[in-house]
This record gives structure tokens, C-alpha cells and sequence, in this order.
């Protein structure tokens, strides 16, 4: 046989055919950008669509096998609105984020998901969530919209604007509540609107307080997060304690109130909820106040061992107080 023959090498080494060895790496290919467009849409970030649920939670209704299966859709949809608007955040910070020292490492902006595929995934993942919020309902659909373009100008403007920018995160967490609201025709009550956005607040603040507290070890005097100076670091830690304590006082209040006692079997039990709710915000202020908090903070929580133990005993005081 030729030693030119393409099955072997000068050596006798067999060989892939060439289609073999180009089909492979198309395989490879594909892959590589599935990982990275998976990475990009940020699969740790979900826990926060678990937000469409809880007005199902506060109506005592999860057991409805119906309207649970809404409200999964409904997280579905947000999932992939909040998944295009996390691709389309990524293109147009790829240039900013090719010089900071931990973002550069983003797939867009590293180029293991190139930008082509970027601008597909953003109309192909918001349209599977406009189809999955249409088939629930249409005020589903319009709060979807109203999303992903208050995230769109918050990118391109909020998000340099010092306090607007934590407002426009609280919002967005509110909206999720909505979603889920309207998904399973519950009506929420406006303390519940009330309490998300302080608590939201309070934890967009915490976000940027910790910002600053790490970035005050490596850059001292000069340390910046966004607009965010750090002799901001006071006024951000005052508002973000008060707001999450407000958070827990509305709660407070609601709980106070005739009707909300009547819906509740063992309403001692609720005030447990509170008590730890109001444990909890402060220790993750006090977590960024000493300036180990190093990740968003929901993110952080589900990683931190008290957190995670008080979202228990939070949900275990709940439960033996409807039940």
C-alpha cells in the first residue's frame, strides 16, 4: 500500500478520514457554544424568577395542581425574558468587559460565544418567552414587555445614575411578582408590592455596598462601583439597613391586620416568619459591612450556610402556620 495513502501515516499510524476529522470538529464546535451561550444566560441568576410564585403562596394555594402548573410556565416565560436580556446586557458591555479583571472572562467578551450567535440567542429566547406568557395570559405578555425594556434602558442609562439604578432592580423583582399574579388570576395586595420593593431595594443597595467594600481593599481611596463613590458607602448602608427593616415592618403590618390573622390557623407561628426575615437582612448587611460578600446577593445567599438555614425555619413557620 502507498505510504501516501490517506488511512496511514509514514509510520503506519491509522487516520481518521478527513470528512471524520472535520464533522468532529463541527461537533466540538457546536458544543463549545452551547456551554458558552448556557454560561451566558446565567443559570445561577434563576432563582430569582422563583418570585412568580409567591403570590400563589400568599393566596394558600400551591396545592392547586392547576395553578401551579401556571405559575411554572410563568416562571418558564421570565426565565427566558430575563435569559435574552442578560445576552443582550453582555453584547453591549463586551468591549467594557474585555478590561475588567473577572467580566473579561465572559464568553462574549472573550469570543468563546461569538457575537453572532449573541444577536440570534436575544429574539429567539424572547420570543419562547412571549409565546410561553401569550398562552396564560395577554397582561402576562405585557409585563414581560415592560421588563425587558425597563432592563433595556436600565443598561444603557439607569444603571449610571446613582439610586435609580437599585429602584429599576426592585422594580424588576416586583414585576416578577406581577407575572406570577396574573398567571394564576390572583389578585396580590398592595402590601405585597410594597414589601418587595423595599426588600429589593434594600438588596440592590447590598449589592453595590459590597461592590464597594471589596474594591476598597484593591483600589483604597479612589474605589468606585458604577457611579457609586466610596464615600457613598455610608448613605448606601443606611438607606439599605432601613429599607429591608421597612420591608419587614410591612410585613408586620399586614400580618397585624383582622383579615390577615383570619387566614391564618396558627398566626403565632407567621410572626416567627418576621423575626427571622428581620435576622436575615441584617446579616447579610453585616456580611458586606465586613466586606465578605463577594457575589450577588441572592446568589450569595443560596451558597451561605445561615442564610440557607433560615430560609428553612422561615419556610417551616409558615407552613405550621397555615396548617
Amino acid at each position: 500500500m502507498p505510504f501516501d495513502s490517506p488511512k496511514y501515516s509514514s509510520d503506519h499510524t491509522p487516520q481518521r478520514p478527513l470528512s471524520a476529522r472535520v464533522g468532529g470538529g463541527r461537533v466540538s464546535r457546536v458544543l463549545g457554544y452551547t456551554r458558552a451561550a448556557l454560561e451566558t444566560v446565567r443559570p445561577y441568576q434563576w432563582v430569582k424568577n422563583a418570585l412568580v410564585f409567591v403570590p400563589l403562596a400568599a393566596a394558600h394555594r400551591l396545592a392547586d395542581g392547576r395553578l401551579l402548573l401556571a405559575a411554572a410556565q410563568a416562571f418558564a416565560a421570565f426565565t427566558l425574558c430575563a435569559a435574552s436580556v442578560y445576552v443582550l446586557n453582555d453584547l453591549i458591555d463586551a468591549p467594557a468587559d474585555r478590561l475588567h479583571p473577572h467580566k473579561r472572562a465572559r464568553p462574549l467578551a472573550c469570543g468563546r460565544l461569538p457575537q453572532r450567535v449573541g444577536l440570534m440567542l436575544v429574539p429567539l429566547l424572547a420570543a419562547g418567552a412571549f409565546a410561553a406568557g401569550a398562552s396564560l395570559d395577554l397582561r402576562v405578555d405585557g409585563i414581560l414587555a415592560l421588563y425587558f425594556l425597563g432592563m433595556l434602558w436600565y443598561t444603557l442609562r439607569l444603571r449610571a445614575v446613582v439610586l435609580l439604578d437599585a429602584l429599576a432592580l426592585a422594580l424588576g423583582y416586583a414585576l416578577r411578582v406581577a407575572a406570577g399574579a396574573f398567571a394564576v388570576h390572583v389578585l396580590p395586595s398592595s402590601w405585597l408590592f410594597a414589601f418587595c420593593v423595599f426588600l429589593f431595594f434594600s438588596l440592590a443597595l447590598l449589592k453595590r455596598y459590597a461592590e464597594l467594600a471589596l474594591l476598597r481593599g484593591r483600589d483604597g481611596a479612589a474605589a468606585h462601583a458604577r457611579a457609586y463613590l466610596l464615600e457613598d458607602q455610608e448613605l448606601i448602608l443606611a438607606l439599605g439597613v432601613s429599607t429591608g427593616a421597612l420591608a419587614v415592618l410591612v410585613l408586620a403590618l399586614y400580618l397585624s391586620a383582622a383579615h390577615a390573622q383570619a387566614r391564618y390557623h396558627q398566626a403565632g407561628f407567621i410572626w416567627v416568619v418576621c423575626v427571622l426575615l428581620l435576622y436575615w437582612v441584617s446579616h447579610m448587611w453585616l456580611t458586606a459591612h465586613r466586606g465578605h460578600m463577594t457575589d450577588d446577593p441572592l446568589v450569595f445567599a443560596l451558597k451561605d450556610r445561615v442564610s440557607r438555614i433560615l430560609v428553612v425555619l422561615m419556610g417551616m413557620a409558615a407552613w405550621m402556620a397555615v396548617w
